[in-house]
């Protein structure tokens, strides 16, 4: 996180990055400026311009900080711009000896070597009387470049707005990620007073009312209706099982009539067997013979 100063530092850390790297390497002195490609260049010293040409919201963070304030307007957190940056990276120099063509080649090594802006270089930047206040060498998310592939149109509008400035060997390289404050600090939250955790099922008193559920009535008109509908539920139920009991009586006459004559059946052959002796019995005489 870094105040509205980020982008300039940024600028001239790039810059600074780039003379410490490409001065030794080539050979000489090269002039490395912070600013748009000039109008009439000076071909006598190697030269190298590093122009913010666009500014540009990162797609990628720029919703991370929403929502910043609570429903009563309090702000609860504060909002940080994401931004990355774009820049065009000239060379000036005699052509007759490949000066621009060196230069950008040292260029490229220097920003794929060294991709994230060091702290030391951002550190050295802020030394300049306005950069004073900027706070980029504290931000935890550090600047990285990585270079811009761009194609012939785009490369002739990009040039076309810059008024009678002359094409130059070039490279544009973006700058990833930016974060830019607001001003405001957010209100503290209260301290937790007491710690408890309830643990409630629905329905429960106090417990949250499902979506979609109607809320429940709590107080004695609530049970009273509840508890004659469980007994009118319960006599209903038990009205069907009040009727089997009379069934049972009538099954078992049934069969007590249905077995009735089977006995009367057999016991008529009993009688009719006892009966015969006593019939021959009395057919005799007393003496013991037959009459």
């Amino acid at each position: 996180m870094s105040n509205a100063l980020a982008i300039a530092h940024v600028t001239q850390a790039l810059a600074l990055l780039i003379e410490n790297n490409v001065g030794p390497e080539f050979g000489e002195a090269v002039k490395v400026e912070p600013r748009k490609p000039p109008a009439d260049p000076q071909l006598e010293q190697p030269t190298i311009s590093v122009f913010l040409f666009q500014v540009t919201p990162n797609t990628s963070q720029r919703n991370n900080d929403l929502p910043t304030r609570a429903a009563d307007g309090t702000l609860v957190k504060r909002p940080a711009a994401a931004l990355d940056l774009h820049y065009l990276i000239s060379a000036y120099g005699d052509e007759r000896e490949l000066v621009g063509q060196r230069l950008i080649g040292s260029v490229v090594r220097t920003l794929h070597e060294i991709p994230v802006l060091p702290k030391d270089v951002i550190e050295q930047a802020g030394e300049r009387p306005y950069l004073a206040g900027s706070d980029l060498a504290e931000a935890a998310q550090r600047v990285r470049f990585t270079p811009t592939v761009m194609d012939v149109d785009e490369t002739s509008k990009l040039w076309g707005m810059l008024y009678q400035t002359p094409y130059t060997l070039s490279v544009v390289y973006q700058a990833t990620l930016v974060l830019i404050d607001g001003r405001e600090s957010p209100v503290p939250g209260r301290p937790v007073e007491r710690p408890q955790v309830r643990v409630l099922p629905f329905g429960a008193p106090g417990a949250p009312v499902p979506p979609g559920a109607e809320p429940r009535v709590e107080g004695p008109s609530s049970d009273a209706p509840s508890k004659e509908i469980v007994k009118a539920e319960t006599e209903v139920a038990a009205a069907p099982s009040a009727k089997k009991p009379a069934k049972a009586p009538a099954k078992a006459v049934t069969k007590t009539a249905a077995k009735a004559p089977a006995r009367t059946r057999k016991a008529a052959p009993r009688v009719t067997k006892s009966a015969q002796p006593e019939t021959r019995n009395a057919d005799r005489g007393d003496d013991g013979t037959e009459n």
